[in-house]
């Protein structure tokens, strides 16, 4: 064992007895978190508009401040932009992560000097919390990739900004720098697809251990090293150990990840954003990622069902149950209140507190009543393909409300498979069949003649990402919506489909 591993099994015994510390009192820590977020910002342009100073409780914060999307807040944030102090949080953000808006265009997310080190301790400490658990170390000695935007930052009133994944680049503790992949130069280039080849070029004679980013994307990067080694990803890199993602759901691509590298590897699952880092897989022998209680986000959550009702309840962390889909409303030590951040989760356990992302609460499938969430059509696509083997590179889900004439309605599957199942039929039923255990209002439609059961439409080998290129999202944070409530997406997918 090499001086470095010998060192991070040290270093991860001691910061998992500190991360136990507030994961142990969670209420406690959430308290903590709450007071001192109505304290620091008491004087600021929105906690005298809110009257923080007589916030007490968070009942008087929920009555006093509303749910605000970015929408809501963007009058705030715009007096921030414009050069403004104190006006969310004192002084000025360090950072904006500018991020893809999908009604006003571009939306600044601030970053504060309070706010940025939880995002690099958060993806730190879910490492550590691997090397503890399972003792594995020795990969911090070869080249780690991270799959990132452009680390190249623009300057906006004496604000520095750009994509979250291109600010924390240039926070890589200087014990990864000489590990750390692809070369800054690399990592500078804009274009997605001249960077994966050039990130394929220059990592293919490397010792990769541990390789990070979004799931649809680290797939291309994958398929890229194949076609230009002719090998296995794991033949390639031999010492390749652990895949760490975010952003989507890891389930749907675990067979076409594992038949590229040629075996299992072990995965750490991250929920970070440009508004927070919320939680990381602490365990790989528990399901879902520990809530980070003390990392200067405090948390309410509305149930998902109750979430379009004038004046939903709030809850605070004590009150939630697991299995229950809730949409997560943060304040954070960067200027974000009561800021309905679009996810839905639901807890797996309470003690500690863990969460599974369930969805986006604007990003559904409802045309019919059946309110269809991400979690569901993803657990389908993993019983499909347990079941009936295949593949898949990218899906996406809508409602067909206009079918041929006689036909029933129907949900329509939109794929694109890396290797079809061996029996599509069967495949398509065991799509259905485990959307309606899931699902009782689905069940309902279908057993009530409403609905006629689900149709796939296959897109071509590359099809998502020729959409996403047109669309100007290829690469980086950007990801394929999972689910819509009407065609726009399907139809503008038609053009790629078999």
């Amino acid at each position: 064992m090499s001086l470095k591993a010998f060192a991070a099994k040290i270093f991860a015994r001691i910061t998992y007895a500190k991360i136990r510390k507030w994961a142990d009192h969670p209420i406690e820590a959430q308290d903590k978190v709450f007071r001192e977020l109505i304290a620091s910002a008491s004087g600021t342009t929105f906690g005298k508009d809110h009257g923080f100073d007589e916030i007490r409780t968070p009942r008087d914060f929920a009555e006093r401040v509303p749910v605000r999307d970015y929408e809501a807040l963007k009058p705030y944030v715009e007096r921030v932009v414009a050069g403004e102090e104190n006006v969310l949080w004192p002084g000025k953000p360090v950072y904006f992560a500018k991020t893809s808006g999908t009604t006003s265009g571009a939306k600044y997310i601030p970053i504060t000097s309070e706010s940025m080190p939880h995002h690099i301790r958060a993806a730190r400490n879910a490492i550590l919390c691997y090397i503890r658990e399972t003792g594995n170390a020795s990969f911090v000695d070869g080249k780690m990739i991270f799959l990132q935007g452009s680390p190249v930052l623009q300057e906006k009133n004496g604000i520095k900004l750009g994509r979250l994944s291109g600010i924390v680049a240039h926070y890589v503790p200087g014990y990864l720098q000489k590990n750390r992949m692809p070369s800054w130069e690399t990592n500078c280039i804009d274009d997605w697809e001249t960077k994966v080849d050039a990130i394929v070029e220059e990592t293919l004679p490397e010792d990769m251990t541990v390789i990070s980013g979004i799931p649809s994307w680290v797939q291309m990067y994958f398929e890229r090293l194949q076609a230009r080694s002719g090998k296995k990803v794991g033949d390639v890199f031999k010492n390749f150990r652990l895949f760490i993602y975010g952003g989507v759901n890891y389930e749907p691509y675990r067979a076409r990840f594992e038949k590229l590298i040629g075996r299992k590897v072990d995965s750490i699952e991250l929920f970070p954003a440009s508004e927070g880092f919320f939680a990381y897989q602490d365990s790989q022998r528990e399901k879902g990622m520990l809530l980070q209680l003390d990392s200067g986000i405090f948390y309410e959550f509305i149930r998902a069902d109750d979430f379009f009702e004038e004046n939903p309840v709030r809850l605070t962390i004590k009150e939630v149950e697991t299995g229950v889909n809730y949409v997560m409303i943060i304040s954070t030590n960067a200027g974000l209140w009561s800021y309905n951040l679009g996810d839905t989760i639901q807890f797996t356990t309470l003690s500690p507190y863990r969460v599974v992302v369930s969805g986006r609460i604007k990003h559904f499938t409802s045309a019919f009543g059946e309110h269809v969430i991400a979690k569901e059509v993803e657990e389908a696509m993993k019983q499909g393909i347990e079941h009936f083997g295949g593949s898949i590179n990218e899906f996406t889900v809508a409602p067909q409300t206009d079918p041929e004439e006689g036909q029933l309605p129907y949900h329509e599957w939109l794929v694109e498979f890396g290797e079809e199942p061996d029996d599509m039929p069967g495949f398509v039923q065991t799509l259905d069949k485990t959307l309606q255990k899931q699902n009782s209002y689905y069940y309902d439609l279908i057993s009530g003649n409403v609905l006629q059961p689900l149709k796939i439409t296959r897109i071509r080998k590359d099809g998502f990402a020729s959409y996403m290129k047109y669309m100007g999202k290829l690469g980086g944070q950007n990801k394929v919506q999972r689910l819509s409530n009407d065609r726009k997406l399907a139809e503008a997918l038609y053009k790629y489909k078999l």
